[in-house]
């Protein structure tokens, strides 16, 4: 059953999808965890730019980090209260699976060392 979603909530939802790169980077997260660097390579955007991005999909509980060693990964929150209505936009792209197969092709799939 799916969760009805308030206008603002919606709203606010969408404003931060309006964003290519996040819009993208919640795609890929959606199937992959990934780390700050591999943002890095697939966007080729600055370190601070992709953490602006991240901080601010981690600001609305979209997104979850795990720490693995020394490096942070970051995949989609399927527990969100509005994960289905994300989801319902998600489905509706293509899928993004090429930048990380790009990525391990060039070793540079985990390149946080």
């Amino acid at each position: 059953m799916q969760t009805t979603i308030e206008i603002d909530k919606a709203s606010i939802i969408l404003k931060l999808l309006g964003d290519e790169t996040r819009l993208t980077m919640l795609k890929l997260m959606d199937e992959h965890a990934c780390c700050v660097c591999e943002f890095v390579e697939i966007f080729q955007i600055s370190q601070p730019a992709i953490s602006q991005h991240l901080r601010k999909l981690k600001d609305l509980g979209l997104v979850e980090e795990e720490r693995r060693g020394q490096w942070i990964f970051y995949s989609m929150n399927n527990n969100h209260e509005y994960y289905a209505f994300i989801q319902s936009v998600l489905k509706q792209l293509p899928n993004q699976n090429y930048r990380i197969k790009k990525l391990e092709e060039e070793g540079t799939r985990i390149s946080c060392c």
